[in-house]
C-alpha cells in the first residue's frame, strides 16, 4: 500500500483558503460587514471542497468538484457577488481532474466571465491567473512525485537484487571455506600417514625384535633399540616439520587479515582503496596487528563520513625502531585537526603500547599510527 501523500489532496485545500480569505475581505471592503448568509454559505463551501479533496481517485474528485462550484454560484446570487472570486480555482481544479489539460481549463475559467459585475473583473482575472498558474505547479509537483516514486522503487529493486547477489557469494564463500577446510585436513592426514606412520610401524617392529633378543642376544637387542629410538626421533622431526609446514606464519595472519579487512571495506563502500607494505613484516607481533587494524578501521570510517574523499591509501612500513601505520585520503582535509572521540580512541590504543597517533588534514587527511619496538610484547 502506498503510503505517500498526494499533492493534489493538502496543496488545493491551501489554494482554495487563500482564495476564500481574498472573497472575504473583498465582501467586507464593499459592504463594510458580512451578513449570515454569508457566512453560512462559506461555511458551506469549506466543508464541500475539503470533501472534494479527499478521494484518492480521479474519478470520485472529478464529479464530487461540481459541489463546490454549486455552493459558490447559489452563494453569489444570495449572499455576494464576491464570492464569485472562488471559481477560478474550483475550475481549473475540475478541468485537472477531467481532462488534464490547461487549454482547457483557460477556456473553461472564461464561461462565468459575462456574470461577473464589472467591479470585480480585475480581481477575477487575477483570481484566474493565480490558479492557472497554481494548478500548473500542482501538476509539476505531482510529476516529480510521481518520477521519485518510480525512481525510488527501481533503487529497491536494484538494492533487493544486490542483497540476493551478496547472500548467494556468501553461501557460496562459507561453502568454499567449508570444502578447503576439508580438503587441508584430508591432506593433513595424508601427509601424517605418509610421512609418520611408516616411522611409527618401523620403530615398533624394532622394539618387539629387541624385546625378543633381550635374553638370548643383548648386544642385537641393545642395537634394536637404538634403531627404535632413532626412527622415533626422525617420527617426531617428521610431525614438526608438517605442523610447521600447514601453520602459516605471524607476518601472513597480520597482512592477511588487514587485506582481508580493506577489500571488504571497499566492497561495501563507494570509495577506492589500497594497501601496500614494505619491510620485515615478520617482527610485527600479534598486539601491534590487533592496534593497527583498529586504527585502520578508525581511519577508514572516518574518511568515508567525513572527509569526501574518492580513495584512500593504507602502507605498513616496519624502520629499524618502530612500526609505522599510515592511512592517508585524497578528502577535503582539515586546517584545524580537532580530536574526535574516534582520533583520541586511536591514540589510547596507540599509547597503550608506548606509541603515538600524529594527525595531518594539510592536504586531505593523514593518520599516521607509530609503535616502537622497544616496547613489544
Amino acid at each position: 500500500m502506498n503510503n505517500e501523500k498526494d499533492p493534489r489532496t493538502y496543496w488545493p485545500l491551501l489554494g482554495k483558503g487563500l482564495f476564500l480569505l481574498s472573497a472575504i475581505g473583498v465582501a467586507s471592503v464593499e459592504e463594510g460587514a458580512v451578513s449570515a448568509p454569508f457566512v453560512l454559505f462559506v461555511l458551506l463551501y469549506a466543508c464541500a471542497a475539503i470533501a472534494s479533496s479527499l478521494p484518492r481517485a480521479a474519478s470520485w474528485r472529478t464529479g464530487l468538484s461540481a459541489a463546490p462550484i454549486a455552493v459558490v454560484l447559489a452563494a453569489a446570487v444570495v449572499a455576494h457577488p464576491a464570492l464569485l472570486l472562488l471559481l477560478p480555482i474550483q475550475l481549473c481544479e475540475l478541468a485537472a481532474n477531467a481532462t488534464h489539460n490547461r487549454w482547457a481549463a483557460a477556456l473553461l475559467l472564461l464561461a462565468p466571465l459575462p456574470y461577473v459585475p464589472e467591479r470585480l473583473w480585475f480581481a477575477y482575472g487575477l483570481a484566474a491567473a493565480f490558479s492557472l498558474l497554481f494548478v500548473a505547479m500542482l501538476d509539476e509537483l505531482e510529476t516529480r512525485s510521481r518520477t521519485d516514486r518510480i525512481e525510488a522503487e527501481r533503487f529497491r529493486r536494484e538494492l533487493e537484487r544486490v542483497r540476493t547477489r551478496l547472500d548467494e557469494q556468501q553461501d557460496y564463500v562459507r561453502q568454499f571455506e567449508y570444502t578447503y577446510a576439508l580438503e587441508e585436513r584430508n591432506r593433513l592426514s595424508q601427509q601424517i600417514h605418509d610421512s609418520i606412520g611408516h616411522s611409527i610401524a618401523g620403530a615398533l617392529i624394532q622394539m618387539e625384535a629387541a624385546k625378543r633378543l633381550l635374553d638370548a642376544d643383548r648386544e642385537k637387542s641393545a642395537e634394536l633399540l637404538g634403531n627404535a629410538i632413532r626412527i622415533s626421533k626422525e617420527g617426531i622431526d617428521d610431525i614438526r616439520r608438517v605442523l610447521k609446514g600447514a601453520k602459516p606464519p605471524a607476518e601472513q595472519l597480520g597482512i592477511q587479515r588487514m587485506k582481508l579487512f580493506i577489500d571488504e571495506f571497499a566492497a561495501a563502500h563507494p570509495i577506492k582503496t589500497a594497501f601496500t607494505y614494505e619491510g620485515d613484516v615478520d617482527l610485527i607481533p600479534p598486539v601491534y596487528w590487533k592496534i593497527i587494524r583498529e586504527n585502520v578501521k578508525e581511519a577508514l570510517t572516518n574518511a568515508m563520513k567525513y572527509a569526501g574523499a574518492a580513495s584512500v591509501s593504507v602502507h605498513v612500513q616496519v624502520l629499524n625502531t618502530m612500526v609505522k601505520a599510515v592511512v592517508s585520503d585524497d578528502g577535503k582535509g582539515a586546517p584545524r585537526v580537532v580530536k574526535g572521540l574516534g582520533l583520541i580512541g586511536m591514540e589510547e590504543r596507540a599509547a597503550s603500547a608506548n606509541g603515538t597517533v600524529v594527525a595531518d588534514g594539510s592536504r586531505g587527511f593523514t593518520v599516521t599510527t607509530l609503535l616502537p619496538f622497544s616496547e613489544r610484547t
